[in-house]
């Protein structure tokens, strides 16, 4: 299924492998200021042409968003848990370069991916987010998630224990 259309003058399609640069300096730069990520060390740029490849080729999307025909950050989502039983259930990812942050563009990429979850007959949508990302958890509650649990100190980077806060969106 290939994504193109435009709201709010951003422009929301299917990644390409000339989008990847943008990708990989996102990754890069969630794993080594943020805990977005909850891994030490980024991958190599080269890891993405491979993640790309198979994300799309097992039928997930990687959305990435354009303004002024430049890439502002990229969504995508993948199978909750490895399990069958699982299939219908998926966990996103959404990050936005800082320039653009603050200009609606998470808001944009998420209802992409929620309505093409949808449209793909899944049937809940999850988020997995450090608990003092306070405005990803408020970003999630305005676009209809709910919190259902909070998990305390189950990652540990930057040398301190972190909480997970799970968010759930049941899919119409």
């Amino acid at each position: 299924m290939t994504t193109a259309y435009a709201t709010n003058g951003v422009v929301v399609r299917d990644c390409t492998p000339a989008d990847l640069d943008v990708v990989h300096a996102l990754h890069v730069d969630a794993v080594l200021h943020s805990t977005a990520i909850w891994q030490e060390e980024p991958h190599p740029r080269a890891y993405f042409d491979t993640w790309l490849s198979e994300r799309q080729g097992d039928g997930y999307p990687v959305l990435v968003a354009e303004v002024d025909g430049v890439v502002a950050g990229y969504a995508t989502y993948s199978q909750w848990r490895p399990h069958h039983g699982y299939r219908l259930t998926v966990e996103h990812s959404v990050y936005v370069v800082e320039s653009f942050r603050g200009r609606g563009i998470a808001s944009t990429l998420m209802r992409s991916l929620v309505e093409r979850a949808t449209a793909e007959g899944r049937h809940v949508m999850m988020a997995g987010i450090c608990s003092t990302n306070t405005g990803s958890i408020a970003l999630h509650e305005k676009l209809g998630f709910s919190t259902v649990a909070v998990v305390p100190e189950v990652g540990r980077k930057f040398d301190r224990w972190l909480d997970l806060t799970l968010m759930r969106l049941p899919l119409a």
